[in-house]
């Protein structure tokens, strides 16, 4: 049976290139439109691992992440935030509110599928 990937981010764009690049891999994919969204499709995904933005409308990538850690269901469930963000203090944030890895776009998919399989092993 395929890994669930759930995807939360604002950009059509870049939810369509992730759901190229990981059913290409093998898996199987859940996509929301932003955090609110992501909490929503949390309630009957059981995703193996999350891809989130950090700058979403509604609720960012932090909010999501922490609503995630917050549910005892998806507390261990790995979180990789997929951002255009460097900043060196958005990602301690990040790490602080729960996510596992932090990959900057635009991404490599091979790359992307490897930090996948290293987190959902």
């Amino acid at each position: 049976m395929s890994k669930i990937v759930l995807t939360v981010d604002d950009s059509r764009t870049m939810r369509e290139m992730l759901m190229l690049a990981l059913s290409n891999a093998g898996y199987r994919v859940v996509q929301a439109e932003d955090g609110m969204h992501g909490l929503e499709v949390l309630k009957d995904a059981r995703p193996d691992v999350i891809i989130t933005d950090i700058n979403m409308p509604r609720m960012d990538g932090f909010g999501f992440i922490e609503g995630v850690r917050g549910d005892d269901l998806h507390r261990a469930v790995p979180i990789l935030v997929l951002t255009t963000e460097s900043d060196a203090m958005k990602k301690d944030r990040a790490r602080r509110a729960g996510a596992t890895g932090w990959i900057v776009k635009p991404f490599d998919p091979i790359k992307l599928v490897e930090a996948i399989r290293r987190v959902a092993a």
